[in-house]
């Protein structure tokens, strides 16, 4: 036997052991991707203004302090929020032996984030089949924003996580045995006390709007208030969520109830003219958002779309609405159309808020990552949606291509500095654009279909992985950079810090690891002049505001920064910067 033979006979040998354990070896697979994806690199780069840097401070005193009932900022009470994200920081913590730094401090989210997306595979296998879960939960998995805010500390990725765990229980209520349904039931008020512990209104919102409005889909919503169902439910969701709140009451009334109910849920949500919190976008904000939060996957969905508004008439898909019987579907489009209602009520609750931010949105991936992965199933495996779909591989294949040859060339349009900040990641991003660009063009032009979705998930992977630390680094070159330097050499030489009109950098916080004076009025000259006159203290100024102080204050420059300048009193004596 040659060794071609022999060669050909070890493929056929590991190939059928492969298939013989293909479970074993596709959630060892997905465990690998998973941790490239969420953990790779997150303790390597800074924390981040504003959310980041305030809520791991906060989390810090808090674990510092063993006060675990009352969050405080910057020594001031700070009831904006539910304490549950804190508390997942501190256990954190003190698993890591005490340290407080980038990776104990990403770590919980980035373990939701990795925990979730297996909860997602093996729901969606055993609903459909292995193809569909893989499929499904390496879409969540690779969708811009859930990467991003799964490797950013902040509450948002925690709220999705136990809004998801809420949804797949109750989900699994229109697929499971009769007898079954109370614990999926009662495992849904669970986590949706969970959710509202995480940040109050939308962990009930969500959860139970989406049964509401799935309840009225289905004509089965007597079966919402059935008391086996109901009543432990309640019971459950109430154990989870009154003790701290009572706690707060008798603690700080009625000081929790003006702040925490009445500003920051009640005038938030509703939209009253006494809503001091600002955020204020357009109805279509969200929409914006997910276009860009879903990359890769938006741009078939969009394909996919427009296809099925181009065959609107001959579909029939009006007729088809008016005879809707969910009881005659299978479960696929059971799961489907559950999907549809959870997506659609959660981008109309939260286009519904005047305040509104980028991340609010992120539950919505969940519903839409099993709406694609059905989609993206059919079309490698049936070759259904082929032509839109093909057209949307094409036209982002395309922009990849022409935007890294653009990406070659730009120190032709750029700025020479901003040409400087990003020359660390230049290449790489060009090499991963021309990659993914031609690599789709040729697979889509041969139909290798699965070819396709791999490289998605690669390209994703790699970025998420191996360039997320030099894109925030370039991002901190824009102020932040000065902020975390000046704030670590007032922490090692034992100085206090006056921040001169930047009330939301709470990198000064975090970083010097003691409470910061900060001062909103920006190149306020009485405020600086007796910030100056403080012993040990440095004072941060706007660089633009710099010229004010010049022939009428007496000032030591002891660092200029980019965006941020480290002045001091010309008496002191202060350590050199090292």
């Amino acid at each position: 036997m040659n060794i071609k033979e022999n060669l050909w006979n070890c493929w056929n040998n590991f190939y059928n052991f492969v298939q013989k354990h293909i479970e074993i070896f596709t959630v060892l697979s997905l465990a690998i991707i998973f941790y490239f994806i969420f953990f790779q690199g997150i303790g390597t780069y800074s924390l981040m203004d504003v959310d980041e840097t305030r809520y791991v401070a906060m989390a810090r005193d808090m674990f510092l302090s063993k006060n675990y009932l009352t969050l405080y900022l910057n020594g001031e009470y700070f009831f904006e929020k539910p304490p549950l994200y804190f508390w997942q920081e501190c256990l954190s913590f003190a698993l890591w032996g005490g340290k407080i730094n980038e990776f104990t401090a990403r770590f919980p989210v980035a373990l939701l984030g990795y925990l979730f997306s297996f909860i997602v595979y093996f729901t969606c296998r055993k609903r459909i089949n292995r193809r569909f879960g893989v499929f499904t939960s390496l879409i969540l998995a690779t969708s811009l924003e859930f990467i991003m805010l799964a490797k950013y500390a902040i509450l948002d990725i925690v709220l999705t996580f136990y809004i998801g765990l809420a949804l797949v229980c109750y989900f699994q209520v229109y697929f499971c045995q009769d007898n079954h349904k109370k614990f999926y039931w009662w495992a849904f008020y669970i986590f949706t006390g969970l959710a509202v512990m995480a940040k109050g209104i939308p962990g009930i919102a969500i959860p139970f709007g989406t049964v509401f409005f799935t309840a009225l889909m289905t004509k089965k919503f007597k079966e919402i208030f059935k008391p086996i169902f109901i009543i432990p439910g309640t019971l459950l969701f109430l154990l989870i969520v009154l003790p701290w709140h009572i706690a707060m009451f008798k603690i700080h009334d009625p000081l929790f109830f003006n702040e925490y109910i009445v500003k920051h849920h009640l005038h938030r949500f509703l939209n009253t003219p006494n809503n001091e919190i600002g955020r204020k976008q357009p109805f279509y904000y969200y929409f914006m958002i997910v276009l860009w939060g879903f990359i890769p996957w938006v741009f078939s969905m969009i394909a996919v779309f427009f296809e099925k508004i181009k065959n609107w008439g001959q579909q029939k898909y009006v007729e088809k609405i008016k005879n809707f019987d969910f009881s005659s579907l299978d479960d696929v489009h059971k799961l489907l159309a559950l999907c549809w209602v959870a997506v659609i009520w959660i981008m109309v609750f939260f286009t519904s808020s005047s305040t509104k931010l980028a991340t609010y949105i992120l539950p919505i991936y969940y519903p839409l990552a099993i709406i694609a992965g059905l989609m993206w199933n059919d079309y490698v495996d049936k070759k259904k949606h082929e032509t839109p779909i093909n057209i949307s591989v094409k036209i982002f294949g395309w922009f990849c291509t022409i935007a890294g040859f653009v990406a070659i060339f730009t120190p032709l349009y750029l700025p020479k500095q901003l040409n400087l900040d990003i020359a660390e990641i230049k290449w790489f991003s060009i090499i991963c654009l021309l990659v993914v660009g031609i690599c789709s063009l040729l697979f889509v032009k041969h139909k290798k279909y699965l070819n396709v979705f791999i490289l998605y998930v690669i390209f994703m992977t790699v970025v998420s992985a191996f360039a997320t630390e030099k894109f925030f680094e370039v991002d901190y070159r824009f102020g932040q950079e000065d902020l975390v330097t000046f704030a670590k050499y007032a922490k090692e030489n034992d100085y206090t810090i006056s921040a001169n009109g930047m009330d939301r950098k709470y990198s000064l916080l975090f970083y010097n690891d003691e409470e910061v004076d900060y001062n909103p009025l920006d190149g306020d000259l009485k405020v600086i002049k007796k910030d100056l006159a403080k012993k040990k203290n440095i004072v941060i100024v706007k660089n633009k505001s710099m010229s004010n102080l010049e022939g009428k204050l007496k000032y030591r420059v002891i660092k200029k920064g980019r965006r941020y300048t480290m002045i001091g009193s010309p008496v002191e004596n202060f350590a050199p910067m090292k």
